[in-house]
């Protein structure tokens, strides 16, 4: 175990369009609220990424153009490290343009980016409407049923492959594709989602959740009304008509 958390940030300077600097602020201070250390390091294309250097891996959202440069960058000076990381037990969540690298690849048009394939999946950029808008999933991560609520924003289709699971249910929203009602995937220490907006600060459970996984240790709950009340206001957005919703409930709001 670290007596920190060590996190590197892939590619911040690129991949960082959807207020991804609010989740890596709230890991810090989730951390620094239990006394935790904090370590972050930006890893960009001329930087090695050393596997066992870090606790948990961050890769964040891009534009089309700047996605494509760091997709090739990634499979070819850094996949093996990440590889090697995630074996390790390091941690891994990427939102929206880096969850679709973390398939095998995603197709727009005539070019194709390579991906990292680290789960089972593959994005494309399909005929139609980009999907947008609140979004509510509800996931068994961790083993408790708990909801999810972000904002997402995708022309491209992500597709799981046989027997990958998707991180939750779309209760509100489109997810991966619109279509299949799953929404992200978790395969091991990975995570990937669509949601962003930003993710965390919306869910402190899941920042609590990775730091756990990250470390390996349980951590001391925290005095969360404003937390609490920021994830009741990211579900209600999505309209939803409880900000708390039961096992009873989730049945009615398909």
């Amino acid at each position: 175990m670290s007596e920190r958390l060590r996190v590197v940030a892939l590619y911040p300077e690129l991949m960082n369009i959807y207020a991804d600097r609010g989740n890596l602020l709230m890991l810090e201070r989730r951390c620094r609220w239990r006394d935790i250390g904090f370590e972050l390091k930006a890893v960009s294309f001329d930087d090695r990424l050393a596997p066992g250097e870090c606790d948990l891996i961050y890769i964040g959202g891009g534009q089309d153009r700047d996605q494509a440069l760091c997709a090739r960058d990634l499979v070819q000076r850094k996949r093996d490290a990440l590889v090697e990381a995630v074996a390790g037990g390091c941690a891994l969540l990427a939102v929206c343009g880096g969850y679709q690298l973390l398939g095998r690849s995603y197709r727009v048009g005539d070019d194709t980016l390579p991906g990292l394939g680290l789960v089972g999946a593959e994005t494309v950029r399909e005929p139609g409407p980009r999907l947008i808008g609140n979004c509510v999933i509800e996931t068994t991560l961790g083993g408790e049923l708990r909801l999810l609520a972000g904002f997402e924003n995708h022309g491209g289709r992500t597709y799981l492959d046989p027997g990958v699971e998707p991180l939750g249910r779309v209760v509100r929203g489109h997810g991966n594709n619109g279509r299949d009602g799953g929404e992200g995937v978790v395969q091991g220490n990975v995570i990937g989602t669509y949601l962003h907006g930003p993710l965390l600060p919306k869910n402190a459970w899941l920042a609590d959740f990775l730091i756990e996984r990250a470390l390996g240790i349980a951590l001391a709950p925290l005095e969360d009304g404003l937390e609490q009340a920021a994830h009741e206001c990211a579900i209600e957005a999505a309209g939803l008509p409880l900000a708390r919703l039961d096992r009873a409930a989730y049945a009615d709001l398909r």
